[in-house]
Formats: structure tokens, C-alpha cells, sequence
């Protein structure tokens, strides 16, 4: 498209059409180093922008700003590299692709909407500050780091795929879990009744050529959910859990 078509495009105010150019300055700069694949830059506060990346296939989107819910819904390939906050149901359904956030991210990372069990299906999301809860719920393959604090509920019905935390959780961590695995590097406030903890391992594994040292508490479940999922906990951060050592 040229610069007017792309301004002539239509995306909602509310309950209104605008063009896009009516919204946003739209302008077109050559990077001779770029690769082929379509590359969009938004610079300036879109936090109250949804479904930015929705559906992408390819390409990369950069965002220097905050931006709002729904980023990267049911994306399928290329990156997107947020320098800010990024609000609710980032990465929803993802099925492919990367988002990486070098800020906080809201509630329900990567998860599906209320009454869904669709969630994310691969790819990887990297969050260098803080997330809510429910981050991962649904989660059937793919990876989440999270440099920081997480809230409740991290790992919500979690079927498979990778969530590293490497700050504090809060707790009800893997509830319902059915596989999967969950590193919690920080503090765990609490540990579901229904895990059962397994061995301490001297460390564990993300991803293909990546570990992370412990010692680590292993605990299996959800057990009230017939569950055989992995939650990996900081033995050092977390001196509370000495109660489980007479059992292994």
C-alpha cells in the first residue's frame, strides 16, 4: 500500500470509523539493513489501542510507548518488542511467533477469554517487569519468561509448554495444572495442598540449550485434577518449604 492508502484505512473510535490518518502521523522510512518482512514502528502512548498484531503471520511491530489489551491476540509468526507497559490479554491464543516486553504486562498473559479453554498453542513471550494474574492459564505449548513478580493463579489448567518466573509469585501457582512445567526462582507464597512434593533437583531446564541452577523443590499435580504437571521452586528463597524435606 502507499502512505494515503494506508491512511485511508478504517479502524474503530469507539463506537465510530476513522481513517487512520485522521489518529496517527503515518510515514515511510527505509532501513537498507531491514530484512524483506514488513516492519511497523508506533512511537507515542496507544495505551488505550487494542488488538495491536492481532492475527499476525509475519514481520515485526516495535512499539516505543504503552500499549493497551488484547496485543498480539492469536498471533501466528513474526516478533513484536514493546519498550513500555502492555495492558491485559497480551499474546491471548498465541499460537506462534515472539512478544517481547521490556515493561509490565497486565492480568491473563497469553491466556483465552472468560469460558474458553483455547490457550496459547506455542511461540514465546518475554516479560522484562512485572505480570498479573492467571499468566499462562489454558497454556498447551509454547514459553513465558518473566524476569519479574507474577500474581495468582500463574499457570492456571496448564496442559504443557514452559513458565519461568524468576521473580516472587503469589500464590495458587499450577492450580489444576494437567502437565507442564512451572520455575519459580523467587518466592512462592504458598504451595496448593493438592501437590505433592517429589525431589529436589540441582537444576532445571527451559529451554534447548538453557538451564537454570537451584536446588529446586519439585512438586507433581494438580493432584485434584489427575494432574502430572512440574512445579519447580527456589529451595534457597524459600525456607518455609523445609517442612516437605522429611518426606523425600
Amino acid at each position: 500500500m502507499s502512505l494515503n492508502e494506508i491512511g485511508m484505512q478504517k479502524i474503530w473510535e469507539g463506537n465510530k470509523q476513522k481513517r487512520l490518518d485522521e489518529l496517527f502521523k503515518i510515514d515511510n522510512s527505509k532501513d537498507t539493513t531491514a530484512s524483506e518482512s514488513t516492519m511497523i514502528s508506533i512511537s507515542g502512548d496507544v495505551s488505550k489501542v487494542k488488538r495491536i498484531g492481532a492475527q499476525m503471520k509475519n514481520g515485526g511491530i516495535t512499539i516505543n510507548g504503552n500499549v493497551g489489551m488484547h496485543l498480539g491476540e492469536e498471533m501466528a509468526g513474526g516478533k513484536i518488542t514493546v519498550n513500555g507497559d502492555v495492558g491485559s490479554w497480551a499474546g491471548s491464543m498465541m499460537k506462534n511467533g515472539a512478544i517481547e516486553i521490556h515493561g509490565n504486562a497486565g492480568d491473563y498473559l497469553a491466556a483465552p477469554y472468560r469460558g474458553s479453554t483455547k490457550g496459547m498453542h506455542g511461540g514465546k513471550i518475554t516479560v522484562h517487569g512485572n505480570v498479573g494474574n492467571e499468566a499462562g492459564a489454558y497454556m498447551k505449548k509454547g514459553t513465558i519468561k518473566i524476569h519479574g513478580n507474577t500474581g495468582q493463579f500463574v499457570g492456571l489448567r496448564m496442559h504443557d509448554g514452559t513458565i519461568q518466573v524468576q521473580g516472587d509469585c503469589d500464590a495458587r501457582a499450577g492450580a489444576c495444572m494437567i502437565a507442564g512445567k512451572i520455575v519459580i526462582e523467587g518466592k512462592l507464597e504458598s504451595i496448593l495442598p493438592s501437590f505433592t512434593v517429589d525431589t529436589i533437583k540441582p537444576k532445571v531446564k527451559i529451554e534447548e540449550n538453557e538451564t537454570v541452577q537451584g536446588p529446586f523443590y519439585v512438586f507433581l499435580g494438580d493432584l485434584a485434577e489427575c494432574g502430572n504437571g512440574k512445579l519447580y521452586v527456589s529451595k534457597q528463597n524459600n525456607p518455609q518449604l523445609t517442612i516437605y524435606d522429611k518426606f523425600l
